[in-house]
């Protein structure tokens, strides 16, 4: 899994690259805690549109991102989630506290 990050006007684009199940989470929340804490950024995106595969530990990622942003007030989204990603994301009922674009 690769995790890159951007700036994209005055928010802080994270770009998650490859398969994103148990082996790969615990490393994805470190990384993607890391940017967050470093650079403080009014605006998340957290951007799946490379991710073919999430199980349910994306769930856990995907909402410790959004609590760390939250946290630090600030405005979360999660960008370009593929099908199959997706219908994780809403089978855990995300769609009702985080933005989907």
């Amino acid at each position: 899994m690769e995790v890159n990050q951007k700036r994209e006007g005055s928010a802080l684009c994270i770009e998650l690259v490859g398969e994103l199940g148990h082996h790969e989470a615990l490393d994805a929340m470190r990384s993607i805690g890391e940017s967050i804490a470093e650079n403080v950024p009014r605006s998340v995106i957290l951007d799946l549109t490379g991710v073919g595969f999430m199980d349910s530990s994306g769930i856990a990622v995907v909402l410790r991102a959004f609590q760390q942003t939250s946290a630090a007030g600030g405005h979360f989204c999660v960008r370009g989630a593929q099908k199959q990603a997706r219908r994780v994301l809403d089978a855990a009922g995300l769609g009702r506290i985080i933005s989907f674009i």
